[in-house]
């Protein structure tokens, strides 16, 4: 059964699956947006691209190695405001396995000062630094045009 409404003279109706600019949303409805999919999509290559660098991480450098992870991988992960801890958990367990391969330690390795050494925020404190960031500029001036409004 398929739900949907008309608006101005188009109709307008419900998908499992939809494909906009490359982004893939799964669940689009008018009540509720999931982002589950692309979450999944975005850890699954991530990880790939992380297991890749580990095979050839014994020829890199920590310098090399960590550019390569920060290119690759940790600038794919989109940190959005209002996601719930399910959908953070796991790009925040793909900022721990990149930590843990630039210093090529151990899967069960304690993360914490490897973030801090990195001088990088766990996720949930980053994209709350943004927001806060984004809020200030938008009142004291640096901001976009369209934000300064």
């Amino acid at each position: 059964m398929e739900t949907g409404c008309a608006v101005e003279g188009f109709s307008v109706t419900e998908a499992g699956l939809v494909m906009e600019v490359g982004c893939a949303a799964e669940g689009i409805s008018v009540t509720e947006l999931s982002f589950s999919a692309q979450i999944a999509n975005l850890t699954r290559s991530c990880r790939f691209l992380l297991y890749n660098i580990r095979r050839i991480r014994p020829f890199l450098s920590h310098e090399a190695t960590q550019l390569l992870v920060q290119s690759l991988v940790i600038s794919r992960l989109v940190f959005l405001a209002g996601l719930p801890l399910w959908a953070i958990r796991p790009l925040q367990l793909v900022r721990n396995a990149a930590a843990q391969l630039i210093f090529n330690l151990p899967k069960f390795t304690h993360v914490t000062p490897l973030l801090r050494s990195l001088h990088r925020l766990p996720v949930v404190a980053r994209i709350r630094f943004k927001t806060l960031m984004l809020a200030y500029k938008a009142k004291n001036g640096p901001a976009p045009p369209y934000l300064m409004a």
